[in-house]
């Protein structure tokens, strides 16, 4: 516990570098002082000092990121901070913190660490190159540059290796996953960039991590492995309204069919290099790809997801997992008479042990609180184990070793509630506080619910929502996001907004998610200055647009999760048979947060100006709607297209006059 002189002192210390002649103010440009900023530092540093839980929501604009880097900084502890992302941990590592530290001028140790599969592996990328065996030339070309980014790097995470993209298939031959990882046995061992990030992390004293990493981590310490993360007086999550998916992830189990084939190659290539004489080798590898072929095909070909039940009333569904099983296991019986020959048949005997125990405890359903579904891929499936409630595995979690649990982000109350995050992340009485945006949004926004649209379910809605906002997109000119709550609307509003701008004569440029990568979108829409981005729920949260570039955001729906999701209706299912109201506690607060963040990105500077336009009819005529436009920004609002047309002509007038 501090001492009670130490609450003052920090307080002073705050006040003075967040002042209007501080530290912050002298080297941040644009910097002002903001009683928001500074109140949610001073929140943060109490908890962080009494090790209490604090769940903070700070409206955009707040600069949430220096009102939690600050007091850790200063703190003098040692500082766990988790992000969504990894570009927002790159943000934090290579610009945010090295700005704060300098101004402070306090001496603290920083390391960035990710997932495993973002270094370099030494071993994988030498067979990967001795073997030859790419998917293509553009791959043979990319493992010749990685091998000379490997003989300068420091670090080994690749997205220094600027010669290759991250997302190039390449990179999975030359990195390890937690299955074909050596340890100890690695012939590089200690050469390795995992075990370099690591060591880093351990001497640091504010390590910088992302939501999957931090839960990965959980779940291995739960098995009696090695701690990743060193031990800590603070933990900080940044944009902790996503913990609840990604502890949902990590708290349950899953198995895929790639996984197995990648198992399939590996032994194929230690067999190759180890026990050639072994000839019943490629036979059992030859029988379980045939076995995952045939699971593969008792499901259509389309990306899905099914409940147990469905994968249960699908013909041969169960006899193919069998099946799946049974060669497994006699891979597995043959992989241990050889696994003494080499690391790798060794690795891969462990391998097999571990994925088969997975598999069958899939199979059996042992265990009563987690709901079994599947998911299709192109060419993969994935049995999932997902549990029905987070919040005691995350209690659990953070009981123990006295330390400061930090929840922060701009979304994770509805209305002026947290009882619905709370009780989903096992809070329990954590301290909850929330601040207002600084910005002026009675003056710089307009929400807009156009009147006479039809039911959303009908099927005729996303050509009526299309025509409804043709006036708006013209008058703004294009710099809009068209926000769309699925992949099959997102693509059919492309459709429809091509025909319509073609025959309107309107020449505005469009992006389309998944045409690129979501960094090259959003920075050619920035340079355009005139598109229209039509996004599904890549583009909802996450995504930073100042300026004239964005002065519109469409939303086609409520974000509702589909009804059918089996995750979803298990937990439902779950509440109604507790006697509870799934809608009003699960299902509304979880679409009023999705809502909030897809609202966020309209409005991110003090200096812009937008409509925002939700097409829903619910959001008016339902009474749920009243819970969530209430928990919007205080915009103004109208159900009027002339008022909407008048905000973008005012703005026009505005510029004219200032050019």
């Amino acid at each position: 516990m501090r001492a009670a002189s130490d609450e003052p002192r920090m307080t002073a210390l705050l006040s003075q570098v967040f002042s209007a002649d501080g530290p912050l103010a002298a080297g941040v440009p644009g910097y002002r002082l903001r009683r928001q900023q500074l109140e949610l530092a001073e929140s943060i540093a109490s908890a962080i000092a009494d090790n209490r839980v604090l769940v903070a929501e700070a409206g955009t604009g707040t600069g949430k990121t220096y009102a939690y880097l600050v007091p850790a900084l200063l703190s003098g502890g040692k500082v766990i901070v988790s992000t969504g992302t990894r570009n927002l941990q790159d943000q934090l590592f290579s610009r945010d913190i090295p700005t704060i530290r300098k101004l402070l001028k306090t001496p603290v140790k920083v390391a960035l660490l990710k997932g495993r599969a973002n270094y370099l592996c030494h071993y994988h990328l030498e067979r990967s190159l001795a073997d030859g065996r790419f998917l293509s030339r553009e791959d043979a070309a990319y493992a010749q540059r990685i091998a000379r980014f490997a003989r300068h790097t420091r670090s080994g995470d690749k997205a220094e290796c600027a010669d290759v993209p991250e997302n190039a298939t390449v990179w999975g031959m030359v990195t390890s996953t937690r299955d074909n990882c050596l340890g100890q046995d690695c012939p590089q061992h200690k050469e390795c960039f995992v075990l370099a990030a690591r060591r880093e992390a351990l001497a640091a004293d504010l390590v910088v991590v992302n939501h999957h990493l931090f839960f990965a981590d959980v779940m291995l310490r739960d098995e009696g492995t090695a701690e990743l993360l060193p031990a800590c007086n603070t933990v900080i999550f940044d944009e902790a309204h996503q913990l609840p998916e990604v502890a949902s992830l990590f708290f349950g189990e899953s198995l895929s069919t790639a996984q197995l084939v990648e198992l399939l190659r590996d032994t194929q290539i230690a067999g190759l290099a180890s026990a050639r004489d072994c000839l019943d080798l490629p036979g059992a590898c030859g029988a379980l790809e045939k076995a995952l072929r045939d699971l593969r095909l008792t499901l259509p070909v389309e990306p899905a997801r099914f409940a147990l039940l469905q994968l249960e009333g699908r013909a041969g569904f169960a006899e193919a997992v069998a099946g799946v099983v049974g060669e497994l296991a006699a891979l597995g019986a043959l992989l241990e008479t050889q696994a003494q020959r080499s690391e790798g048949l060794e690795n891969c005997w462990r391998r097999a042990g571990e994925l088969l125990t997975r598999l069958r405890n899939w199979q059996s359903g042992a265990n009563a609180d987690f709901v079994r579904w599947g998911e299709t891929h192109t060419h993969a499936l994935q049995l999932n184990a997902t549990p029905l409630v987070i919040a005691e595995i995350m209690h659990k979690q953070m009981s123990g070793h006295p330390r400061a649990w930090i929840f922060t982000s701009a979304t994770l109350a509805v209305q002026d509630d947290f009882t619905h995050y709370c009780a989903e992340m096992g809070l329990g009485d954590a301290a909850s506080v929330r601040w207002e945006s600084p910005f002026d949004y009675p003056r710089q926004a307009l929400l807009y619910a156009p009147r006479n649209l039809p039911d959303p379910n009908s099927p005729g809605y996303t050509e009526a929502v299309v025509k409804a906002a043709l006036p708006l997109l013209k008058a703004s000119g294009g710099r809009a996001f068209f926000l769309c709550t699925s992949l099959r609307a997102m693509r059919r509003t492309h459709e429809l907004l091509v025909e319509q701008l073609q025959r309107a004569g309107l020449e505005l440029p469009l992006l389309l998610q998944g045409e690129r990568s979501k960094n090259e979108l959003l920075e050619r829409f920035r340079r355009l200055g005139n598109a229209i981005l039509i996004g599904s729920q890549s583009f909802w949260e996450g995504v930073d647009v100042r300026g004239e570039a964005l002065s519109l955001v469409v939303i086609d729906k409520l974000p509702f999760a589909p009804p059918d999701d089996p995750v979803l209706s298990a937990r439902i299912e779950r509440l109604r048979s507790e006697g509870r109201n799934a809608f009003i506690e699960y299902q509304l607060p979880r679409t009023v947060i999705n809502v909030k963040q897809g609202a966020g990105r309209l409005i991110r500077d003090e200096s812009d100006r937008g409509v925002l336009m939700i097409c829903d009819p619910r959001l008016i005529s339902k009474p749920y709607g009243k819970r969530i436009w209430r928990s919007l920004p205080p915009m103004k609002r109208t159900r009027e297209l002339a008022e909407a047309l008048d905000f973008f002509a005012a703005d026009q007038a505005i510029e004219a006059l200032q050019c």
